[in-house]
């Protein structure tokens, strides 16, 4: 029989559900380490939300542990990698949240419209006034939505059902989709100009952070309102609180903090038009039961029908266990991630061409790598290699998959196409030796690239003095190099310098180095 172990506060019906399916569960909510330490060596699955800190040192005492399962989405408590080296399956639960955080979205949207949280206090303060908290209606209002996930989307419909018009912004959703949904796409500078509300629903990454700073609330509408239901950090919260303070941003709600608990100090948290609440976009009785029910339901399917579903980690097991295949699957990720971020228009489809018998063996596997990498920074909803390629296929993102079984070059190399709505990205990567993950090849320039870690990419003019030009800026703001490679077409041609860096750059920084005579398409990649 099957041993599990609950060492957090999740919904009872799990344990029902569990109990059903015939396992001997062990329902111990606020278990110390020290005593999980000394019991978890029998159990073969745990669940756990967010209050267990599932270390590598814990993971050390698991002699039978098959799976551990996250009541939610984030998996930052469990060290995914020790669990991954012990060859134990971590699960979530992808999307048992979305509809709880869309209501959220649109309860913090009409709270700012209709002024309902200071109106409540004032009224709980003995006042009755009636003049201060005229509100403004929805209803005919440009909602531009900021991702358009799973989230997004509820979002978009819910708001159509009030009147209001939407636009979107998200590169990976088809155009199709979006006009089924009834959202026209469009770039941010649009979302920035015409809308009357933005809501962002993105992951926090390189691209995403402070998305919405200074620069961009001077692009918007004069009373313009912000709702950051996703990340902290996507909202720059001093800059929000100075457009804030000037009348261009007229109202904002965040339910996530860079810091959170947020320093209750900081004059944001006071602003009569910022409203506020702690991080309860999954918090309701509806999202818990889902997500206790859902990871149940998955670690039964495993135990049982020996169906993976949800897994962060299912493709790294395999590929541990498959030394030789391991870091081909790390470099089609950091390929997936490094094409995503260097879109510049709407996808339109992908290509995975994989070249040598080691990589046709895998195909499933290798794709499903790319993806995760390609869609991670794409969408907020955790994507694993399971759940990959039904996001693309959700997204409306045309998949291609193509075997050969030589290349004239390299033994065994993957090559992965991204097609635009303005351009083709190619880019080619090897394994040398046993585990040195390069790209070979970026767009015809030919390099050699170590895709980890803080990355500057720009094309330039090849003509001496260019790679000075850019160092010195470097210097000035106390960014040092790591790494650095170049490809080019000819002396006095295009050349691409990809530099890597001990940390990351601001985009103060960038503008800086985008200014420079003969330097075009400046990115900042992180991987």
């Amino acid at each position: 029989m099957k041993k599990i172990i609950i060492t957090d506060n999740v919904d009872k019906k799990a344990v029902a559900l569990l109990m059903e399916a015939g396992f001997d569960v062990n329902y111990s909510p606020g278990m110390k380490p020290e005593d999980i330490y000394k019991v978890i060596g029998d159990y073969h699955g745990m669940i756990v939300r967010s209050d267990t800190k599932v270390s590598a040192e814990m993971i050390s005492y698991m002699k039978n542990m098959e799976v551990i399962g996250r009541a939610g989405t984030g998996v930052d408590n469990i060290d995914s990698a020790a669990a991954t080296r012990k060859g134990v399956i971590v699960m979530n639960t992808p999307g048992g949240n979305t509809i709880s955080t869309a209501e959220h979205t649109f309860s913090m949207m009409m709270s700012l419209c209709r002024n309902i949280p200071q109106a409540d206090a004032s009224v709980k303060g003995g006042k009755w006034d009636r003049k201060s908290y005229k509100g403004t209606e929805v209803h005919g209002k440009t909602l531009g939505v900021v991702g358009l996930g799973k989230i997004g989307r509820e979002v978009a419909l819910r708001a159509k059902a009030f009147g209001m018009q939407i636009i979107g912004y998200d590169p990976v959703l088809s155009p199709d989709l979006a006009a089924k949904m009834n959202v026209e796409l469009t770039t941010l500078e649009d979302i920035y100009k015409r809308s009357d509300i933005i809501t962002v629903h993105v992951p926090l990454d390189a691209t995403t952070k402070d998305l919405l700073r200074g620069e961009t609330f001077a692009k918007c509408k004069d009373g313009v309102k912000v709702i950051n239901c996703a990340r902290g950090g996507i909202v720059n919260e001093d800059d929000l609180l100075e457009a804030l303070n000037s009348g261009k941003v007229s109202g904002a709600a965040m339910d996530v903090f860079v810091k959170e608990p947020p320093d209750f100090s900081h004059p944001l948290l006071k602003h009569p038009k910022f409203v506020s609440t702690p991080h309860l976009g999954a918090s309701t009785d509806e999202a818990q039961e889902k997500v206790a029910i859902q990871i149940a339901e998955q670690i039964t399917d495993l135990f049982k029908k020996k169906i993976v579903y949800g897994a962060v980690n299912a493709a790294a097991v395999e590929a541990a266990g498959k030394p030789e295949l391991a870091p081909y699957v790390k470099l089609a990720e950091s390929m997936g991630a490094l094409q995503s971020q260097l879109l510049t228009a709407q996808v339109k489809s992908l290509r995975v061409n994989l070249f040598g018998d080691l990589l046709n063996n895998s195909v499933t596997l290798i794709t499903a790598a790319v993806l995760k990498g390609f869609l991670n920074s794409r969408i907020p909803e955790p994507v694993n290699y399971i759940n990959a390629g039904y996001f693309a296929k959700e997204m409306g993102l045309q998949i291609e998959e193509v075997k050969s079984s030589d290349h004239p070059d390299y033994i065994n190399l993957i090559s992965v196409e991204c097609t635009t709505s303005a351009d083709k990205r190619k880019l080619d990567g090897v394994v040398f030796g046993n585990n040195e993950i390069r790209i070979v090849n970026i767009d015809e320039f030919h390099l050699e690239l170590n895709p980890e870690g803080e990355m500057l990419f720009y094309t330039n003019l090849d003509r001496p003095g260019m790679l000075a030009k850019v160092g010195a800026i470097l210097a000035e703001n106390d960014i040092n190099i790591a790494g650095l490679s170049l490809g080019r077409f000819g002396i006095g041609k295009e050349a691409l310098t990809v530099i890597n860096l001990d940390s990351g750059m601001t985009k103060d920084v960038l503008t800086k180095i985008s200014s420079i005579n003969g330097v075009f398409k400046v990115f900042s990649v992180k991987i």
